[in-house]
């Protein structure tokens, strides 16, 4: 069946994607009042970062993260996500705040990063040698460059009516598990129109690219650097890459859940000659978990990645293999800093229309050539997506990227008829983006930065402290805040607990967690 045939098929059972789940992962860097990364250590007030469910920490103890737990609908996540970081802003210190961009403030060197700790258990000792790693592979720099996931699922229920019409003789689980490899792969060649639409980080720092390598960059003013055309430089050449795992070989291959799986794993069970020379220890220190190309599956940045539940005790790549696919994280999303929230509902609506889209196209398996596709079209819309005529290939041939981009909308529209009204008024609002390149985030803040004579750092300061004082004058959610002060308490009496628990000194923790891979 052709996607139009899917959608008319599926409407009787339109009722059953109000099962699907959703979620939001928020990151953002802790920022000084003069302007800089904080020094401070994660608040105390926030709890313990190694098991808080909610409010935790990425690359560096500066680098926030806000979690919701999987949610019903877009007004859940979004009202759990705002009481959250209005909670943050309460126990932030007063002369900290929370930077509302995905790329970072300004940077003094790598020396004033300081990488994310988790205490003296086993398990929060890897996580900081895992970070140190990435430090020490990658530099630091390039790991305070934040983002959102939006993480996605589709109800048991859907799928089995979805399998009864498509594939009956198929069980759910294998069934499951194609579909949102299927999916996968449509995020990655549609991947463009994510950057395309909501990227809004076309400017940085220069203290960010201080000693770098080349770069096509232009100076905006004496403080910043940008592309005029570009949507989001974090996902291009100076944003996340995993350059190095390229060139040995090491690619993320989505044409089944059993080639994802060993691609990485064959990744993370092949020594770097690049990574030897760094060395496991110095002076007794760990440098890095191992010398392997991949450290840990995480290592690998991709925009997509299919997910396994969050509860399960086993290691990643283990539980999708022994319990297949529960939900997909979309990774590739910019913090929109002219947004409180850095996202709204409209934007989550057509995020939903776009999952729905990218499940039920076809979606066939990638060739090496398609890859390579895949990857000039990404790079040329981080860098140039707003650029008049910009073409991108499609199906081998070169297209308007406008002429493209409607092209696909179309099928998100009729995808976005099966979840409502509003998904298809939200779907219609974005899509006017395609229209006029003058409306995607990139282009505004541009606009707005010339228009106020700001450079990237005081633009995004300012927006910074609106949204302070939006969140500091919204009445509490007392409920919200209780339980936050409660997951707090918690957290930190998991963590003494886990430690306690250590049975093995970390030499012999690392070597049994490895022994099997």
């Amino acid at each position: 069946m052709n996607i139009v045939d899917k959608i008319h098929a599926l409407k009787p059972y339109a009722s059953l994607l109000s099962g699907n789940l959703m979620g939001i992962e928020k990151e953002g860097l802790r920022v000084s009042r003069e302007g800089g990364i904080s020094q401070e250590s994660h608040p105390k007030s926030l709890g313990c970062a190694l098991t808080h469910p909610n409010i935790t920490t990425d690359f560096s103890e500066s680098l926030i993260e806000l979690v919701t737990p999987p949610l019903c609908n877009a007004d859940e996540m979004l009202s759990f996500l705002s009481k959250t970081q209005q909670y943050l802003y309460h126990y932030l210190p007063k002369d900290q705040s929370f930077w509302p961009a995905s790329m970072p403030c300004v940077i003094r060197g790598e020396t004033y990063i300081p990488i994310a700790q988790y205490g003296s258990s086993n398990q929060g000792r890897m996580k900081t040698v895992y970070r140190h790693g990435l430090a020490n592979r990658y530099g630091s720099v390039m790991q305070t460059i934040a983002g959102i996931h939006f993480n996605y699922s589709f109800s048991s229920d859907f799928f089995e009516a979805y399998r009864t019409l498509n594939a009956p003789n198929v069980t759910l689980r294998e069934f499951t598990d194609q579909s949102y490899m299927g999916l996968t792969r449509n995020v990655m060649r549609y991947g463009w129109l994510i950057t395309y639409l909501f990227g809004a980080s076309a400017a940085v720092c220069k203290s960010f690219l201080k000693g770098y390598r080349e770069h096509s960059l232009v100076e905006f003013n004496d403080s910043t650097l940008y592309e005029p055309y570009a949507t989001s430089l974090r996902m291009g050449d100076i944003g996340y890459q995993n350059l190095a795992e390229d060139e040995a070989g090491v690619k993320a291959n989505y044409n089944s859940l059993g080639h994802y799986i060993h691609s990485l794993k064959s990744g993370m069970q092949t020594s770097c000659r690049e990574y030897e020379k760094i060395g496991l220890k110095q002076q007794s220190q760990y440098q890095q978990l191992n010398t392997n190309i991949l450290q840990i599956e995480n290592e690998y940045y991709a925009s997509v990645r299919p997910k396994p539940s969050v509860v399960s005790d086993k290691k990643p790549l283990d539980a999708l293999q022994e319990d297949g696919i529960r939900y997909i994280e979309l990774r590739s999303l910019d913090i929109n800093p002219s947004l409180p929230l850095g996202i709204d509902q409209t934007q989550v609506y057509f995020l939903e229309a776009f999952m729905l889209f990218c499940l039920l196209e076809h979606s066939p398996v990638i060739s090496s050539r398609e890859q390579f596709e895949i990857d000039n079209n990404d790079q040329l819309v981080a860098h140039e997506g707003r650029k008049p005529d910009l073409k991108l290939i499609y199906q081998s041939k070169p297209v308007l990227l406008q002429s493209l981009g409607h092209l696909v909308m179309d099928k998100i529209y009729l995808c976005a008829e099966l979840l409502g009204s509003d998904y298809q008024q939200a779907v219609k609002q974005i899509g006017r983006r395609f229209d006029s390149s003058d409306l995607t985030p990139s282009a505004i803040a541009l606009s707005e930065m010339k228009d106020r004579n700001q450079g990237f750092f005081d633009y995004i300061n300012s927006l910074g402290k609106q949204h302070r004082e939006y969140f500091l004058a919204n009445e509490i959610d007392q409920a919200h805040f209780n339980y936050l002060d409660q997951q707090a308490k918690l957290s930190c009496v998991e963590q003494a607990e886990i430690e306690r628990a250590d049975h093995l000194n970390f030499d012999e923790f690392l070597m049994d967690y490895f022994a099997d891979e």
